[in-house]
């Protein structure tokens, strides 16, 4: 939760909103970005989830490039906010930045994929690893599936690889899926091409015989 030991949020509006507003006034004026946002007390987000301590909600006309790419940049724009508040990885949470409810609808997307994995497991008794997430991600998964039990969740890998896989309650944790390594490069290089292209080269063809 974000209270500390009495009862206090560890983050409000008062203590870190004016330090979340300089540095986001320079970002955005350093982007050219026509975007305004408003520092708000944590809103109840979803009853089965942790309420943030603090809730940045955008707007303006350049709303759409700061979600586009699955939100890139919205959560760049999150994880370099943390930084500068110096906030531990377990306090990640408690700093939430959205737009048009992008986070809201994705919470939805993961708990509904959550327990469409759930009932995979328990029909096949196969684990299902999800794609690599961030932590704050991880969590919704972990969340979602908190009650279940015959099934469990569990992270695995390293690093930007860390996945959520579930898996059958009494089932041994699967190695985690690695990513591929990079294959090969694709041929079609310069050494690769068949020396009659030589004669191939673009342009009107040459008049005459050979020049002496």
């Amino acid at each position: 939760m974000g209270e500390n030991q009495v009862g206090q949020k560890n983050y409000t509006v008062e203590s870190s909103g004016h330090r979340i507003s300089a540095f986001l006034d320079m970002a955005i004026g350093d982007m050219g970005l026509d975007l305004g946002f408003e520092i708000l007390e944590g809103q109840h987000l979803h009853p089965d989830l942790e309420d943030p301590d603090l809730l940045v909600k955008f707007s303006g006309e350049d709303v759409d490039s700061l979600l586009a790419n699955k939100a890139e940049l919205l959560l760049a724009l999150e994880f370099l906010t943390m930084e500068v508040l110096r906030m531990p990885a377990e306090h990640h949470s408690l700093l939430c930045f959205d737009s048009n409810d992008y986070r809201t609808l994705r919470i939805e997307e993961l708990r509904l994929s959550a327990m469409t994995a759930a009932e995979n497991v328990k029909r096949t008794r196969r684990p299902f690893h999800f794609n690599p997430m961030s932590s704050r991600e991880r969590r919704i998964i972990h969340l979602s599936l908190r009650n279940e039990t015959e099934i469990r969740s569990e992270s695995t890998g390293t690093g930007p690889f860390r996945q959520v896989v579930v898996l059958p309650v009494d089932m041994p944790l699967p190695e985690p899926i690695r990513p591929p390594r990079p294959g090969p490069p694709p041929r079609g290089g310069p050494r690769d091409r068949d020396p009659r292209d030589r004669n191939r080269r673009s342009g009107p063809p040459r008049r005459g015989g050979p020049r002496p």
